[in-house]
């Protein structure tokens, strides 16, 4: 295998303290000693979606090896917000027009499936994660305003996603919350993501696959029959099938035109006794640029985010951090009335998107048993399971009907 030294690229994935990390059963022990024999597949990753596609294959019966140059769950996973939406950040009216009718519809209708699916799963393995159905409300904004918010309702229900148009009466009426509009949904979720990811992995290696940690690769190479990936520590991997689930740091064999990545910010108040119901039982995100989003966990706290930015490093600057989360916490008083005051938890990260807003799954181009997951945007979590449901089937030789909607691009 030439010795290419392909350079990942690298971010800092995360800046300040993220909440879940802080949180108990949120990582799990890794092996330090790379070498394992063949297996069946190798994934690339110990994040949300590595956890997912390990548990997945890992249930199929295939022996799984887990590589990650972090530690188990301390890469982008801790920074999301976990508000696992089936809501994709390109409305359903524009990405009929973006992609053609039929591929948009098919990914909202995947995306629905698979928050229910993630729900499913967990109660299942019985996960202690703080799973929650939560309903979501969209609410207008500078994106979209009343009259497309009732276009968007209308697209949604057409093809069968539950979606209930909300004037500005009944929102002021239900939620306290003064906008022209919103679209109130139900088969969203909310949980504790490191702790999700850590018992998705746990479950993955009572069945005997493996985690090592920290192991870098630096270049792959497709094999009569298999693969073999080469360790900055200079061992080679073998497997009959690799899984590349880096998030945003990707080999350049990954690259795609559609795909660039971008910062988004994040806080966590201290618990709240006096939040009002709807809060505890609702995720919230605007049509908006920058947008807010927000939802509570079973303590009361509140996690918020947004303010995201067009950049993939302005996220590291501790300074701006700051600014930012005073920002969050400014705007969520103004939507909810609610006072935070000093955030308990502030950070941030860096985020990839596509111009569709849909995620990259797919064999590599190039590589037939070499394959990626990336490209999340806002619904990390939920096209994660997207993703570890296309590849599995892959893997096993099988079709998912919707594997083109997900493609390279």
């Amino acid at each position: 295998m030439p010795d290419r030294d392909a350079e990942t690229r690298k971010d800092d994935l995360r800046t300040g303290t993220p909440f879940w990390v802080k949180t108990p059963h949120s990582t799990v022990t890794a092996e330090r000693e790379a070498e394992a024999g063949h297996v069946d597949v190798i994934v690339v990753g110990a994040g949300i979606s590595g956890a997912l596609m390990a548990e997945s294959l890992s249930r199929a019966g295939r022996s799984v090896l887990i590589l990650d140059r972090r530690s188990p769950v301390r890469g982008s996973t801790p920074a999301s917000t976990a508000m696992i939406q089936h809501e994709i950040d390109v409305p359903l009216t524009q990405l009929q027009k973006q992609i053609g009718p039929k591929k948009a519809n098919a990914a909202w209708l995947r995306s629905v499936k698979a928050t229910n699916d993630l729900v499913e799963l967990v109660k299942e393995l019985r996960i202690d994660c703080s799973m929650e159905r939560k309903p979501a409300l969209y609410l207008a904004g500078n994106q979209l305003g009343k009259r497309a918010l009732q276009a968007e309702a209308e697209a949604r229900a057409k093809i069968g996603i539950a979606a209930e148009y909300l004037s500005r009466a009944d929102l002021m009426e239900r939620f306290g919350i003064d906008r022209q509009a919103a679209i109130l949904s139900p088969d969203s979720a909310s949980a504790n993501p490191a702790q999700l990811t850590a018992g998705l992995l746990a479950c993955a290696m009572g069945r005997g696959a493996r985690v090592i940690s920290p192991v870098e690769i630096t270049d792959l190479a497709e094999l009569p029959g298999g693969i073999a990936l080469a360790t900055r520590q200079g061992e080679v991997l073998t497997a009959d099938h690799a899984v590349f689930c880096t998030g945003y740091e990707h080999l350049p064999q990954m690259r795609s035109p559609s795909h660039r990545v971008t910062s988004t910010w994040a806080l966590a108040s201290r618990p709240i006794k006096t939040l009002p119901d709807w809060m505890r039982a609702t995720i919230v995100w605007e049509a908006a640029e920058p947008y807010l989003y927000f939802r509570t966990d079973a303590s009361g706290r509140i996690i918020a985010g947004g303010e995201d930015e067009d950049a993939a490093s302005t996220n590291s600057d501790p300074a701006k951090l700051a600014r930012k989360a005073k920002v969050i916490a400014e705007k969520l008083r103004d939507v909810t009335g609610v006072d935070i005051g000093k955030p308990a938890y502030t950070w941030s990260a860096p985020f990839s998107v596509t111009k569709d807003g849909l995620p990259i799954i797919d064999t590599v181009p190039g590589y037939s048993r070499i394959h990626t997951i990336m490209g999340f945007g806002g619904n990390g979590i939920t096209f994660s399971v997207i993703g570890a449901q296309i590849i599995a089937a892959k893997i096993a030789g099988r079709t998912d009907p919707d594997e083109a909607v997900f493609a390279f691009r």
